[in-house]
């Protein structure tokens, strides 16, 4: 979880400074360039810290989190690209580029990835064509040949013609084999497809593929229910054990709860956050499965592979709320988000649902 004091915005954290240079604070935390559009979002959560907006993002820095592109958009900003605003940065450090971020790039790759698979659908379309209509052809010129030899000593027909039949037979070879290619390639652009839509490191699906599916779910089918889960006191398993151990338990914890979910989606949204759509449950019942989660998870008993020293209990804190019908993911998201506070703020290790 990034550090606490970095991510923190509230407005009264500098009394002495004007609303512009809390602006400025809160633009260079959340590594946000200064565009009108961000400059507006700030304003709007710093001129009215008693608003729901203000405190909708007190409650999500106060947990150490840094507001995410996801965040900004799904509470009504908007965030555009741009070098972001760094307060503390030398002239030589200015006046470097600013790197484009993992998600950009991932998108990009994503975006050619379908244009070049679409690409080759298309050349794999002309070669199956090609083949249809070459196919026989040869075979039949084979027949007609035999044909005229028997029916006339016309050894110059006869050799044009077993000429032909050669030379079509090396294309039919040759359009086979480009086939061949083809298929290859567009197995592996679904393979890329496929691993740009799910997490590297707990081998989840990843935040992508969480909104492709809420956006292609059968809403004739059933209810849908959704809930974000976020791993209790996880920096503190970072501090004490390294990254390293806080990595093997995040693909634990999150396998654990892909396997008792099955066969619903459970995705690692991002950090030590993860987000499981369930499809044809009630409220209640999807909160009934949450919780027996939550208990397998706090049942384990993990640690350090290599000093043998015990980790202690690790548990998760849960929202779960039913969506409606022509609701979309992120205003779903930002009611879970609220009940999963909710549940870090009564203890932690348990289930808010509404």
């Amino acid at each position: 979880m990034r550090d606490v004091q970095a991510a923190r915005t509230t407005a009264g954290s500098f009394p002495n400074e004007t609303i512009f240079e809390r602006i400025g604070r809160f633009l260079d935390a959340q590594k946000l360039s200064a565009d009108p559009a961000h400059y507006a979002f700030a304003f709007a959560v710093l001129s009215s810290p008693d608003s729901e907006l203000a405190e909708a993002v007190r409650q999500q820095t106060d947990l150490g989190i840094r507001l995410t592109r996801h965040d900004i958009e799904r509470l009504g900003g908007q965030v555009v690209k741009g070098p972001p605003v760094v307060l503390s940065r030398t002239d030589a450090d200015a006046a470097a580029p600013a790197k484009p971020s993992l998600e950009m790039r991932t998108d990009t790759a994503i975006a050619l990835v379908i244009e070049t698979q679409q690409q080759v659908d298309g050349f794999a379309q002309i070669v199956r064509t090609m083949q249809a209509e070459t196919e026989g052809f040869g075979h039949e010129l084979a027949q007609s040949a035999a044909a005229i030899t028997h029916l006339a000593e016309l050894d110059e027909i006869s050799r044009i013609t077993s000429s032909m039949i050669a030379r079509i037979h090396d294309s039919e070879v040759r359009l086979a084999l480009a086939t061949a290619e083809t298929d290859a390639l567009r197995a592996k652009l679904a393979e890329a497809r496929d691993t740009a839509r799910r997490d590297v490191l707990t081998g989840l699906p990843n935040r992508r593929a969480f909104e492709e599916a809420y956006a292609a779910r059968d809403l004739d089918a059933g209810p849908y229910c959704l809930a974000v889960c976020d791993i209790d006191r996880f920096k503190r398993v970072n501090d004490l054990h390294g990254h390293g151990v806080g990595d093997r338990v995040l693909v634990a914890i999150g396998q654990a709860m892909a396997a008792e979910c099955a066969p619903h989606l459970v995705v690692r949204h991002g950090g030590e956050e993860f987000a499981v759509l369930l499809g044809g449950l009630s409220l209640a019942e999807a909160a009934e499965l949450l919780d027996t989660v939550r208990a397998v998870v706090a049942a384990k008993r993990f640690r350090n592979r290599e000093t043998d020293t015990a980790l202690g209990t690790i548990t998760f804190s849960a929202g779960v709320t039913a969506i409606h019908a022509d609701e979309v993911a992120e205003i779903a998201f930002l009611r879970a988000d609220r009940l999963l506070y909710a549940a870090k703020k009564q203890g932690r290790d348990r289930v808010c649902a509404g």
